[in-house]
């Protein structure tokens, strides 16, 4: 198999393990602990209101609703773990990816925990680091936790691909 097409491969098989990973992760807070999860369909709203130029909302859940928000949220929540690992494979290369070790990817998940911060927090109208939420702490601990097991993640999905491709 060439390079390239290993490298696609490898990135689609991580990303979208590693995601689930996390949602298991947040699902298992929501079952048995009543932790609220992410609703995916105000990130599909969000990304939704790009077409029309609109990136910031003062409170997204007052923005009109979009067509088919819920699944295109969970859309760009897996295409953002596919594009994280294909960022992790264009750092660490492919060798770690045939050989992974969990310090790389555990570094690299706690750090993608920026684009919520930095990005979609405030986009969505919660303000840097969720700033404005009622409770910012829990929220960030909560968004750094998530991250942590998605890093997790990302090691054990490379694990994984290394039996599935070869």
């Amino acid at each position: 198999m060439n390079e390239k097409l290993e490298f696609g491969i490898r990135a689609v098989v991580i990303g979208i393990c590693a995601t689930a990973v996390m949602d298991l992760w947040t699902a298992s807070l929501t079952r048995f602990f009543g932790v609220r999860a992410t609703d995916w369909a105000m990130v599909g709203r969000w990304v939704g209101h790009f077409k029309d130029g609109q990136f910031v909302h003062d409170k997204i859940s007052q923005a009109s609703p979009v067509h088919n928000e819920r699944a295109l949220g969970w859309f760009v929540h897996y295409a953002i773990g596919i594009v994280f690992a294909a960022l992790l494979l264009t750092i660490f290369g492919l060798d770690w990816a045939r050989r992974p070790t969990v310090v790389p990817a555990l570094i690299f998940g706690i750090v993608t925990v920026a684009a919520p911060f930095i990005i979609l927090q405030p986009g969505m109208g919660s303000g840097i680091a969720a700033s404005k939420m009622p409770n910012p702490t829990t929220a960030r601990l909560r968004s750094v936790t998530a991250h942590t097991v998605f890093g997790i993640g990302l090691y054990v999905s490379a694990l994984l691909s290394t039996l599935l491709i070869k």
